[in-house]
This record gives structure tokens, sequence and C-alpha cells, in this order.
């Protein structure tokens, strides 16, 4: 039987440096979601995000100031963003088993690869749709 290779941490932080976190397990998957809130949190376009279990996210320093509201789902949402320079840093429903962690505050966005896209009802006509990811109108099912 051949081994699996050990997981190597991720590592991220904000854009000034205040903030550093580590992702210490495998995501959970890796999602593109173009609901509007998240079009609202990225300037326009979607969210490209890691989904982690609460316990594989270790904040290594500083802090994330956090703003909450109602989702469309109904649950409370919360983003948290670096408090200097507002790097989109993570996210997080009421009741879901796992965090998010935002693609674009790795120290190496390029190891994230979506698997599905989420809420793609919801993108705007010129954002290009991979084709190649499965992607749901609304949110995944299960």
């Amino acid at each position: 039987m051949a081994d699996t290779p050990a997981f190597t941490p991720l590592t991220g932080g904000c854009q000034c440096g205040a903030v550093r976190y580590a992702i210490t397990a495998e995501p959970l998957t890796a999602a593109t979601c173009h609901c509007r809130d998240c079009q609202y949190a990225s300037g326009g376009g979607p969210a490209h995000a890691l989904l982690v279990a609460p316990d594989a996210l270790l904040l290594l320093q500083g802090w994330a100031h956090e703003h909450a509201y109602q989702g469309d789902s109904g649950n409370t949402v919360v983003r948290s963003f670096c408090p200097d320079c507002g790097t989109p840093l993570f996210g997080r429903t009421e009741g879901a088993a796992y965090v998010i962690v935002k693609a674009g505050s790795l120290d190496d966005p390029s190891v994230f690869r979506p698997r599905m896209g989420l809420w793609t009802d919801s993108a705007p006509p010129w954002h290009h749709l991979d084709a190649t990811v499965p992607s749901y109108g609304r949110n995944a099912p299960g």
C-alpha cells in the first residue's frame, strides 16, 4: 500500500502583515462563491475560498475584526478582515461545520483549485464561469 504524503500546512495573512494564520489540516473543499454578499466583499467578483475544519485554522499573530449579518439562508454570517488594512481573511456561518479562508490571503494562492461553484445564478453576466468545475445555481446540495 502506498503511503499518502503528509499534509503540508498552508500559511497566510493580510496585506500589511498584522494578521498571520496557518491551516494545519487538509481543507474540506475549495469553492468559488458568486452570491451577492461575496460580490460585495470582493469588490465585484466571486469569493474564492478554502473550507476548513474550525480546529484546523490556527491564528498565529494579530486578530481579525468581525462583521456579522443575516445571510440569505437566514443564518448569521460572520466575515473577518484585518482591522488595519482591510484584507478579507475568514468567514463562517452559524451552524456550519467549517470556517472559510479566503484564497487571496494565502501566502501561495496558486494552491487554490476550486472544486465547486456556488450561487452561480447570482454571477454577473460578465463573469466567466469555469465549465470544468461543478456548479450550483444556489448553494451546494447536502
